[in-house]
């Protein structure tokens, strides 16, 4: 009896320890509800991404139109969102004391055309005048040029005295310096009569120039749209909203336009990410109507909730539907890694670190637990670095629920 108890109590004994050095069962794990990769050796291409990005106008493409003057919004013909070309009216403003502005202006430029062929006229007549003596004054001149040339020939053959041949003489001086006189003063008439005449000239040009403000003030009371685009949401001026009776001071904007083939994508990019973004990066927009090619084309240096603006000029035609506001996603490469291991991004665990990843068997029955040293990431993809070779098979999914174990079945 007691034999048999001690027997008994051995076996127990023996049983309680072999259970002991038994590791507990794996725990399983639906196969259906977990995504895994296979380590593949290749390029990888390093990107980033901004799933909240946002189609907005580039600088270049927005027309934004200033009443000229003091205005009053009296007809608004194109409503936001409505398709326009450039000598399209947008709307019309009234400006009465702008009419009398206008009308004083041309009185003024007439008058001062009146003024100045009234002035012309009476240069001329005076040009003429001096013209006329000047002429008389040549004539007499040559007469007596040839008088004293023939007095001369007489006295030098004794015919007449010397006091006759000097006085021939005198009077020939006497008109020669006054031909030289009246030479010299035709000239500085004349100058004198450009002169005045540029000065009214000048007047007319001034006179002229406030007619053009005043009459491209008027045209501007039609507001056009300038380029061929879409109207954008009507500006708010000081007292509200723009609608039909607002008052517009002079430089106050009433209208913008923008051109729809000149969008660019706005993306939020976290700030951890955008470290390594440098202008003229490629990069391409999904616009969930098709991808266009882009590249970054300004990094905003200020941090708002976490992210930072980066503005993705487009390289490619825009989809239908692309409009400004419309919400986009999008990817910027950040470098190529020509030749290297890699697998799809856990779930959990960042770059350039490791990470505890469960490596499937061979089988694909059991997964156990390994620690993988990645290193650089991509949006989907990061480098494999130790751990783990080509042709390993890991689970990506969040397996933190069974950090407790290392090993688990999948069923």
């Amino acid at each position: 009896m007691f034999v048999w108890a001690g027997v008994a109590a051995v076996i127990i004994g023996i049983a309680v320890f072999i259970v002991a050095r038994l590791k507990p069962a794996a725990p399983p794990v639906d196969r259906s509800a977990i995504w895994t990769d296979t380590v593949k050796r290749g390029p990888l291409i390093r990107q980033v991404r901004g799933s909240t990005g946002t189609l907005v106008p580039r600088e270049d493409s927005i027309q934004l139109i200033p009443a000229l003057t003091d205005a009053t919004v009296v007809h608004i013909r194109a409503l936001p969102g409505a398709i326009v070309q450039p000598d399209t009216i947008l709307m019309d403003l009234s400006d009465p004391q702008l009419e009398q502005q206008l009308l004083s202006a041309k009185l003024a430029l007439q008058q001062a055309q009146a003024d100045y062929k009234s002035l012309q006229a009476t240069l001329q007549s005076t040009l003429m005048d001096k013209k006329t003596t000047a002429a008389q004054i040549d004539a007499d001149y040559e007469t007596d040029k040839r008088q004293a040339d023939t007095d001369a020939q007489l006295c030098k053959l004794g015919v007449i005295s010397g006091l006759v041949c000097g006085a021939s003489k005198n009077k020939f001086d006497q008109l020669q310096a006054q031909k030289k006189i009246s030479t010299e003063q035709l000239d500085v008439n004349q100058k004198a009569i450009e002169i005045q005449l540029a000065s009214a000239q000048s007047k007319i040009d001034q006179a002229k120039t406030v007619v053009d403000l005043y009459e491209k003030q008027t045209a501007a009371l039609e507001v056009r749209a300038g380029i061929a685009g879409q109207v954008a949401q009507l500006p708010v001026g000081t007292s509200g909203p723009i609608q039909v009776g607002t008052h517009v001071p002079a430089g106050t904007p009433v209208a913008e336009v923008t051109q729809l083939n000149k969008l660019k994508a706005a993306l939020q990019i976290a700030e951890t990410q955008a470290h390594d973004i440098q202008l003229g990066q490629p990069a391409s927009v999904d616009t969930h109507n098709g991808i266009v090619p882009g590249h970054v084309s300004r990094i905003d240096p200020n941090v708002s909730n976490g992210t930072r603006t980066v503005d993705v000029q487009l390289d490619g035609p825009l989809p239908q539907g692309a409009v400004p506001g419309l919400s986009v996603d999008g990817t910027i490469d950040l470098e190529r890694i020509p030749d290297t291991l890699q697998v799809g991004r856990p779930a959990l665990g960042n770059e350039n670190s490791t990470l505890s990843l469960f490596k499937l068997d061979p089988d694909g029955k059991y997964a156990e637990r390994v620690p993988v040293k990645v290193g650089r990431a991509s949006v989907n993809t990061i480098q494999v670095l130790d751990g783990l070779k080509e042709g390993d098979t890991v689970i990506l999914s969040d397996m933190s629920r069974y950090d407790n174990v290392d090993r688990v079945r999948l069923e």
